[in-house]
């Protein structure tokens, strides 16, 4: 893991475009599907996906759930139980309520939130399964209230026969009781567009590889989607009483994800980036994933050795990590100057898997330096705002000139005539009785 100064590093971003041949290949399937329905679906799973299946044998039967307990862990079971109770819990306290107000004049003036009705949740079945994005996914959307939740996955995890049933755990304590063993971009296009087993959604999300992505942005505007994730990413601010062996852990525990992923450490400590150097180094001589996250660590890892934890912040605020470590001896002092990171955690107990899984607040956070304008998955994502607006007699008399002098500085002589009709008749009617 080289040690770089601030100035000698940059750490390029570029969004994932997919080449020439994956986005034809892209438009391929999801005009296909759009097209023929579950015909192309069930096609494309059986050239994709290596998987024979009829269109009754998309749907996941709630047997199917049940009967994955018997393949698990009875830890396992009460781990994703303890984390579904705290993810509900911290997304419980983001709901928000439709407002009015009544204004002096007798006009009404408000905003009413409601649900989506029915959301996508896409859970990959590549390299590895996630159990806990379906829950990340899951309980936010059922917290704003969605009343139709529908997962889908691949016919089968990591190239293994059938779903993996840890997913499967996890779909059900979640409380899906719609899913379908489907993959791929043509899951995506059959979630927007709908076929004669699937109906479509009005959003999806969650992640997936570089033809979920290509899918994702080539259905936006039928449906929303949640965002194009990125390579996972993990900056550590640390000054000398942090512990290296800590700080290389957690630079790992990203950097094991795939080998695009980044892990930076930023300390104003020559000695902890020489001590963390060499711990990586030991830690991946032992790690499971070492080849992945070596190849991360060589490719798109650093150490930044800045004069101050001051200049460490501008370096943190300019690359808008989506995990953010501050390992510093008094962390709350510096909390507040963060500006651009997805997720922040503070202290040496704070370690990034902690809100990976537990916690409460979702791990599904802005990648490729984009928390410098969104944010983690909540349940504002599942949910959409009206407008409302009454206006009194006597609001449109008092307003009306000034509507008409913005609509005709604008050229749009109809928007005027509009108002101008009423204040001439309203104002007709109150001369008549007057």
């Amino acid at each position: 893991m080289k040690i770089v100064s601030a100035r000698d590093f940059d750490l390029k971003r570029e969004v994932e475009y997919g080449t020439p041949e994956q986005n034809e290949s892209v438009r391929r399937i999801v005009a296909d599907i759009r097209r023929e329905g579950d015909a192309a679906l069930l096609r494309y799973t059986e050239q994709l996906d290596r998987t024979t299946l009829t269109a009754a044998q998309l749907r996941v039967p709630q047997e199917e759930l049940q009967a994955a307990y018997a393949a698990v862990e009875p830890s396992f079971v009460t781990a994703i139980r303890q984390a579904a109770v705290n993810i509900r819990a911290f997304h419980e306290k983001q709901k928000r309520n439709s407002w009015m107000d009544w204004q002096p004049d007798g006009s009404l003036l408000g905003q009413v939130i409601r649900p989506l009705k029915r959301v996508g949740v896409y859970v990959p079945g590549g390299k590895a399964a996630y159990p806990s994005s379906v829950l990340m996914n899951v309980i936010p959307a059922q917290v704003a209230g969605v009343p139709e939740i529908v997962l889908v996955t691949p016919p089968a995890t990591n190239g293994g026969e059938g779903i993996d049933p840890y997913i499967l755990v996890a779909a059900a304590e979640a409380g899906v009781n719609e899913m379908y063993r489907v993959g791929g971009a043509q899951a995506i296009a059959a979630l927007a567009y709908g076929t004669e087993s699937i109906a479509p959604v009005d959003k999806i999300c969650g992640p997936g590889n570089i033809y979920v992505a290509l899918a994702k942005r080539e259905v936006y505007g039928a449906v929303d989607i949640d965002s194009i994730a990125g390579p996972s990413e993990i900056v550590v601010l640390a000054d000398d009483k942090a512990n290296p062996v800590y700080v290389a852990a957690d630079l790992l525990s990203q950097a094991e994800h795939d080998e695009m992923a980044s892990a930076i450490l930023v300390t104003n400590s020559a000695s902890l980036a020489e001590a963390v150097q060499a711990e990586v180094q030991r830690q991946l001589d032992v790690l499971p994933r070492r080849d992945i996250a070596s190849a991360s660590v060589e490719q798109h890892g650093a150490i930044i050795v800045v004069d101050s934890i001051d200049e460490g912040i501008d370096v943190v605020n300019r690359l808008a990590p989506e995990h953010l470590e501050i390992m510093v001896q008094e962390p709350m002092a510096y909390a507040g100057r963060i500006e651009n990171a997805g997720a922040i955690f503070l202290g040496p107990y704070s370690s990034e898997p902690v809100g990976d899984y537990f916690a409460g607040p979702n791990h599904i956070i802005p990648t490729n330096g984009t928390a410098r304008f969104s944010s983690p998955v909540d349940v504002d994502d599942f949910i959409k705002k009206s407008s409302l607006i009454y206006y009194s007699k006597e609001a449109l008399l008092q307003n009306g000139a000034a509507i008409i002098e913005l609509a005709r500085h604008e050229g749009l002589e109809g928007h005027a005539r509009a108002i101008a009709v009423r204040l001439e008749q309203e104002g007709k009617a109150e001369s008549d009785n007057g």
